[in-house]
C-alpha cells in the first residue's frame, strides 16, 4: 500500500475524529484500506476496530451499536466462534461467515459498517433500516470510496467538489437533500434499510433488504393492540440502555420523550439524568412543561435557554453538517446536545413517534383534502392562480385548492420550487426536480395499497424522517461527541405501528391515539393533556430584529446563492418577512444556511472535524 494512500486514510479519518476521539485504527491490505474513528460507548478498553475473524479473512469497520449483541454472541460461540472481544462489532464479521450479506436480518439496532472479504476481494456496505447512522458512497474510476460523513471524501486530494443541481433543487424545496442523492454530483447517500457491494468484476451493486411498508393488519382487537404496544416500547427502551458509560436522555416533555423517560425510570435503579432546551420567547419556550414532567418522574434535570446571542455560533454550526441543512432546529438540538455532553456520553431521545403514530397536525390537515374534479378545471384554476402577484388576496389559498392530495400533502413538508408558485429556485433549478404535486413520487410508489393517511407516515419515514430529524440528531449529537439513540424506531416497533390501520392512530381529527392509550399508565396525566408543540425556533422575530443583518447579507448581490435562487424573488421574500405581511424565516433560514455553507465550502472548511470549536451561549442550570 502506498504512502499516500496511506496519508489520505489517515486525512479521511481526521476528518470525522468529533464522531470517535476515543481511538482509531487502520487496515491495509492489496486493494482496500479501511479506517475508522471510535467513541467508546461498549466495551470501552477491548472494542479496537478494524475487527478480524479468526483466519483474518474477513475484516470490518463499524458505526453504531448492535443492541441484540450478547444474544448474537451467545448463538456465535454455539456454532464454533471463537470471540476475542467483549463487544459487538466482533459478532458483524462472524455472522457474515455464517450468513453472507443476509447478516443484516440478525441485527438490532443503529449501524453504518463495511465488510472486506479478503478471499472473494469483495467489500460489503450496510446501513440500518431507518438511516439513523448515514454512509456516503463515491465511485471513483479505479474503485469505491466511502465514509459517514462528506467531509471525509472532500479530504481526498481528487474529489471533484461539482455540486449537484438537482440536489440544489430538492433542498430549495425540502431543506435538506434526500437519500439517494447528495449534494455532490456522483456522490450518493446509501439508502435506509439497503446494503451495497462491491467487486472488481462486477462495480457497484445496491440492494434493499428491508422496507417499511407492511401489509395491513386485519381484525385488530385494540384492547390486545394496546397492550402489545405496551410490551414493545418497554422492550425498545429497555434494549436501547445497554452502555459502559454514563447515559441520559432527551426531554421536551412532549408524549415521546417523556414515554421514553418514564420507561427508562422504571428500568434503571438511578435517577434518569434528562436535559431540555427552551427559548426565552413564551410562544416557543417548552422547558417550564418539560421541568414538571422531569419532577413528576424523579428525573436529574438540567436545560437550557436559548437567546438571539446563539446566532454566535451558526457559522459553526453549518459547518457541523457536511451538506446544508435547513431545518432551524439543529440550533436547539446542538445545544442541548452540548449540555447533555456535559454529564453524559449517550443520551436517548423521543424522535420517530410522529411518524409511526400519525403525531404531526399534517395527517388530519390533509387526509380530508377533496381533489377538484375534473382534472382540466383543476389545471385552469391552478394557472390562474399562478399568474396573479403574489400579494394578491387569496392567491396561495386558490393555489391549496387545485392540488392533488399529495401536493396538499407536499405543501406541509415543502416550499414550492417554482417562482410563479412563490418559490425562488432559478428556473433551470426548479426544473430539476418535480412539481409539487409530484415531487415525493419516486418514495410513495410502493405503498399503493394503504390507506392515504398510513401513506403519509411511510412518506415522511422515507423521507423526512431520514433526511431531516434523522440528520439533524446524528450531525449535532455527533458534533460534541455524544451518542443519541432512538429506541422508538426499534424495527420490531416500526414493523407492529405500521401494519395497524390509520384508525388506531388518527381518530376524530387527532393523531397517536393508540400511543396514548399506552402510554397513560406511564406518564404523568399532564403530558397527555399538553398540546403539540413542534422543536420550532423564534425565526419570525429574530429575522425582523436581532438577525435582520443576515437578511441584508442574502440580499448581496456577490453571494454564490444566486447561482441558484433568482435575487428579485430572495428581495420579495425579505420585503415581505421585514413588513410582516407574511412570515418567510422558514425560507430566510434555507437561504442563510445555503449562503454559509457555500462559503465554507469554498474556503475548504468542510473537510475538518466539526464540532469543537463551539462555545455554549444558552443559560444551563439544573433543576
Amino acid at each position: 500500500m502506498s504512502a499516500e494512500i496511506r496519508h489520505e486514510l489517515v486525512a479521511m479519518c481526521d476528518a470525522i475524529r468529533h464522531r470517535g476521539p476515543d481511538d482509531e485504527g487502520q487496515f491495509f491490505a492489496p486493494g482496500v484500506a479501511l479506517g475508522m474513528r471510535r467513541l467508546s460507548v461498549i466495551d470501552v478498553m477491548g472494542g479496537q476496530q478494524p475487527v478480524t475473524n479468526e483466519s483474518r479473512s474477513v475484516h470490518v469497520v463499524f458505526n453504531g451499536e448492535i443492541y441484540n449483541y450478547r444474544e448474537l454472541r451467545r448463538q456465535l460461540k454455539r456454532r464454533g466462534h471463537s470471540l476475542t472481544t467483549h463487544g459487538d462489532t466482533e459478532t458483524l464479521v462472524h455472522l457474515y461467515e455464517e450468513d453472507g450479506d443476509r447478516l443484516v436480518h440478525a441485527l438490532r439496532g443503529m449501524f453504518a459498517f463495511a465488510i472486506w472479504d479478503a478471499q472473494r476481494r469483495r467489500l460489503l456496505l450496510a446501513r440500518d433500516r431507518l438511516g439513523i447512522k448515514p454512509l456516503y458512497y463515491w465511485k471513483t474510476p479505479h474503485g469505491l470510496a466511502f465514509g459517514s460523513e462528506l467531509r471525509s471524501l472532500l479530504s481526498l486530494k481528487n474529489f471533484p467538489r461539482q455540486l449537484d443541481r438537482r440536489a440544489m433543487g430538492y433542498y430549495l424545496a425540502l431543506g435538506y437533500v434526500p437519500d439517494p442523492l447528495s449534494v455532490f454530483a456522483g456522490v450518493s447517500k446509501l439508502p435506509p434499510g439497503h446494503i451495497l457491494t462491491w467487486d472488481q468484476e462486477r462495480g457497484v451493486e445496491v440492494v434493499r433488504y428491508w422496507s417499511p411498508v407492511r401489509a395491513a393488519a386485519s381484525n385488530v382487537d385494540e384492547r390486545e393492540a394496546v397492550e402489545e404496544l405496551r410490551r414493545l416500547l418497554d422492550d425498545a427502551v429497555g434494549c436501547h440502555l445497554e452502555s459502559d458509560v454514563p447515559l441520559g436522555a432527551f426531554l421536551s416533555g412532549g408524549l415521546d420523550s417523556s414515554a421514553v423517560v418514564a420507561h427508562m425510570s422504571r428500568r434503571l435503579s438511578r435517577a434518569v439524568q434528562t436535559f431540555s432546551i427552551g427559548f426565552d420567547d413564551d410562544d416557543f419556550n417548552e422547558a417550564p412543561h418539560a421541568a414538571r414532567v422531569a419532577r413528576a418522574l424523579g428525573t436529574e434535570h438540567r436545560e437550557a435557554i436559548v437567546r438571539p446571542d446563539a446566532d454566535a455560533v451558526i457559522e459553526a454550526i453549518v459547518r457541523g453538517f457536511d451538506e446544508p441543512f435547513g431545518d432551524s432546529s439543529a440550533l436547539p438540538t446542538f445545544l442541548v446536545s452540548q449540555l447533555a455532553r456535559q454529564h453524559v456520553t449517550v443520551s436517548l431521545s423521543g424522535d420517530g413517534g410522529d411518524e409511526l403514530f400519525a403525531g404531526y397536525t399534517r395527517y388530519p390537515e390533509v387526509v380530508d383534502h377533496i381533489e377538484i374534479r375534473p382534472l382540466l378545471l383543476r389545471a385552469l384554476l391552478h394557472r390562474a392562480a399562478g399568474s396573479r402577484p403574489h400579494a394578491w388576496p387569496g392567491r396561495n389559498r386558490l393555489l391549496a385548492l387545485t392540488r392533488t392530495r399529495w401536493g396538499r400533502y407536499a405543501t406541509t413538508v415543502a416550499v414550492p420550487p417554482e417562482m410563479r408558485e412563490g418559490g425562488v429556485a432559478l428556473p433551470d433549478v426548479a426544473a430539476e426536480i418535480a412539481s409539487l404535486d409530484h415531487l415525493l413520487d419516486p418514495w410513495i410508489s410502493d405503498s399503493n395499497d394503504r390507506e392515504f393517511a398510513t401513506r403519509m407516515m411511510l412518506a415522511d419515514i422515507s423521507t423526512y424522517l431520514p433526511g431531516d430529524i434523522l440528520t439533524k440528531v446524528d450531525r449535532m449529537s455527533m458534533s460534541v461527541s455524544l451518542e443519541a439513540r432512538v429506541p422508538l424506531l426499534d424495527h420490531h416497533l416500526v414493523e407492529f405501528a405500521l401494519s395497524l390501520p390509520a384508525h388506531l392512530s388518527l381518530r376524530d381529527g387527532r393523531g397517536k391515539w393508540l400511543f396514548r392509550q399506552a402510554i397513560a399508565d406511564v406518564v404523568p396525566s399532564m403530558v397527555l393533556e399538553q398540546p403539540k408543540r413542534g422543536f420550532a425556533v423564534p425565526l419570525g422575530r429574530w429575522f425582523r430584529r436581532e438577525l435582520s443583518y443576515r437578511v441584508d447579507a442574502l440580499l448581496r448581490s456577490d453571494s454564490a446563492i444566486y447561482n441558484y435562487v433568482d435575487p428579485s424573488a430572495v428581495r420579495r421574500i425579505a420585503g415581505e418577512h421585514a413588513r410582516s405581511r407574511r412570515d418567510h424565516g422558514h425560507l430566510l433560514w434555507r437561504l442563510l444556511v445555503l449562503h454559509l455553507w457555500l462559503e465554507c465550502l469554498t474556503r475548504g472548511e468542510l473537510a475538518r472535524p466539526s464540532g469543537r470549536e463551539l462555545d455554549v451561549v444558552a443559560y444551563a442550570h439544573a433543576l
